[in-house]
């Protein structure tokens, strides 16, 4: 059986929506080489020298990641400081990333939950929105998401909170302790970028001593949590809300220094 080539493990990987990334020499030796990249895969091709393979391979893996594609340069044996390069080819690879849809999953089928799905889809995500009565989570409820699960939090971070990145979210908007504790305890544990959690300051402060109770004491772990959930934009409806999570979770992504509802003091809603 013959094996398939890069490029057609390149479409079946786009096809079905997992991530890939292919390198391509564009200046210096061996132009026209590429690479195929993807986790937890032996990496497919050549570049023209096994070191450089390995240490392209990393870089493009932590690009994919990111979900960034560019143009990188190395010397002929993978090279990458200046003093490296002196006297030296430079080898100009482009990796492009074809990353999954970053997803958010929300757990809660409230009435912000709609809300928040509809503007999540506007900027690319793949949406899943999770809670335990079947009453809620329908279909009809919500069909802006991608998947409606009828589900604990438990097992959909047992099954699949391997697969959260730092480009993913998970946004908890249900007050039920039963289902908001575990979820957060689910979340990070993950390697996801952004957990919001809704509530205001005074239910949060009772939430953070069930989830000590729950075994939850790290202060790196507690720092990851956003609640207050949102930007500090006086947002009052299910629309306005939405767009403060989303914008709270753009800023967090890019590192922008923006105020949060978590980091402030008083009522998180004011008069009108």
């Amino acid at each position: 059986m013959v094996a398939p080539t890069i490029y057609e493990q390149l479409r079946d990987r786009i096809r079905t929506e997992q991530p890939v990334g292919l390198c391509t020499v564009i200046e210096g030796p061996s132009v026209g080489a590429k690479l195929l990249i993807a986790p937890e895969q032996p990496a497919q091709g050549s570049l023209g020298d096994p070191e450089l393979d390995r240490i392209v391979a990393r870089d493009a893996l932590a690009e994919l990641e990111a979900g960034r594609s560019g143009v990188r340069h190395y010397g002929p044996q993978g090279q990458t400081t200046p003093e490296d390069l002196i006297d030296t080819d430079t080898v100009s690879v482009f990796v492009e990333s074809f990353a999954r849809p970053p997803q958010m999953w929300i757990f809660g089928a409230v009435d912000f939950t709609a809300s928040l799905a509809k503007v999540a889809k506007v900027l690319g995500y793949r949406v899943t929105v999770c809670d335990a009565r079947e009453v809620f989570a329908t279909r009809r409820r919500f069909p802006m998401a991608d998947e409606v699960l009828v589900s604990w939090p438990m097992p959909l971070f047992v099954q699949r909170g391997h697969e959260l990145g730092q480009r993913d979210a998970v946004c908890i908007l249900t007050h039920d302790p039963k289902f908001d504790v575990p979820a957060v305890m689910g979340a990070v544990d993950t390697r996801v970028g952004y957990i919001g959690v809704m509530g205001s300051r005074k239910t949060h402060a009772k939430r953070m001593d069930r989830l000590a109770e729950a075994g939850l004491t790290e202060a790196v772990r507690i720092d990851r949590l956003m609640s207050p959930i949102g930007l500090d934009i006086g947002a009052r409806t299910p629309e306005e809300t939405a767009i403060s999570i989303c914008a709270e979770i753009i800023a967090r992504r890019t590192g922008r220094s923006t105020p949060s509802l978590r980091d402030g003091s008083g009522a998180i809603h004011s008069a009108p």
